[in-house]
């Protein structure tokens, strides 16, 4: 288990989440809480988290700074053959960890992923559409309710074999989230790099889930407007390290279905008498043209740096 951490104000929900994680670990498992560049919060993690009665280490990141560098180190630093990732805001609930782990039966499937269902700090606004709950990191309207076959994990809940690591190398440094930055999608880069090498799929399992702290200050207008745009910038650097037709499979069925369903639900919800349906239905809209525009902004700046040559 490795858990990536990098605020001091995350103290109080980490505790609960590794407190959460070793009621579920096995004999033989280890916990890993790696503190990417704080060292006031490696300092009051090492003393809070490591009493000595839990199979826990707290190590710092000395990797380069963000998510994909802390997860890299808590992998360097792990033992184990299957390797579970998990936010330090999402507290697991019973028997997540089976969950989790169960499709890793079958020696084909590479990776897993579970749900992260939003753990609201203040009341959920009601503008806000389910479709875009990727935007508080959890998980959205059109990802499967039943197992099924992925191409990417959340980041916030996901496993993969170590041996799928090695071949396919680590989380790619540049992508990612560093510190609050709203950047993302190091996981989908990984995942499509993963399946490529090893021939292997992901598994979706919607039964392990974890509750994804949403705190206020990211169910503002503003937040929502700047991670759909930070969220196409990332799908266009996937883009170049993965190919577009790959980094975009998933995104043109939900585009395609999920986002005009939302649309349609929200203009009968709100000719039914509840008027926030009329501003989800315009934040699915807005949200999309955004994330478009990021991704546009993103692809320009991709071919600027490459000399104007498209990535294949």
């Amino acid at each position: 288990m490795v858990i990536c951490a990098y605020s001091l104000h995350r103290l109080e929900i980490l505790t609960h989440a590794v407190a959460a994680v070793h009621d579920q670990l096995r004999e033989g498992d280890e916990l890993l809480v790696v503190i990417d560049h704080n060292q006031q919060l490696l300092d009051a993690a090492r003393t809070a988290l490591a009493d000595g009665s839990q199979p826990l280490r707290v190590i710092p990141n000395e990797n380069q700074r963000g998510l994909s560098g802390a997860r890299n180190a808590g992998i360097a630093a792990s033992r184990g053959e299957l390797i579970a990732f998990l936010d330090d805001d999402a507290v697991p609930r019973a028997g997540w960890l089976q969950q989790l782990t169960e499709p890793f039966a079958d020696p084909d499937v590479i990776g897993t992923g579970g749900v992260a269902a939003p753990a609201w700090e203040a009341q959920p606004p009601r503008w806000l559409p389910e479709e875009f709950l990727w935007v508080v990191g959890c998980s959205y309207r059109g990802l499967p309710e039943t197992p099924a076959q992925i191409r990417n994990p959340i980041g916030a809940n996901m496993a993969f074999r170590r041996s799928t690591i090695s071949r396919a190398g680590g989380f790619t440094d540049g992508i990612g989230r560093v510190g609050r930055t709203p950047l993302g999608c190091e996981e989908t880069e990984f995942a499509i790099r993963a399946a490529r090498t090893t021939g292997g799929h992901i598994m979706q399992e919607p039964a392990a889930t974890v509750d994804h702290l949403v705190t206020i200050d990211r169910v503002s207008p503003r937040y929502f407007f700047r991670r759909c745009w930070a969220e196409g910038i990332s799908k266009a650097v996937v883009s170049k390290l993965a190919g577009n037709g790959a980094a975009t499979a998933s995104e043109r069925g939900y585009t395609t279905r999920t986002l005009p369903a939302g649309v349609v639900a929200g203009l009968r919800d709100g000719l039914r008498g509840d008027h926030a349906g009329f501003m989800r239905a315009g934040a699915i809209v807005s949200g999309l043209a955004v994330t478009v525009a990021g991704y546009c902004r993103g692809s320009v700046s991709t071919l600027r740096s490459h000399g104007g040559q498209p990535h294949a």
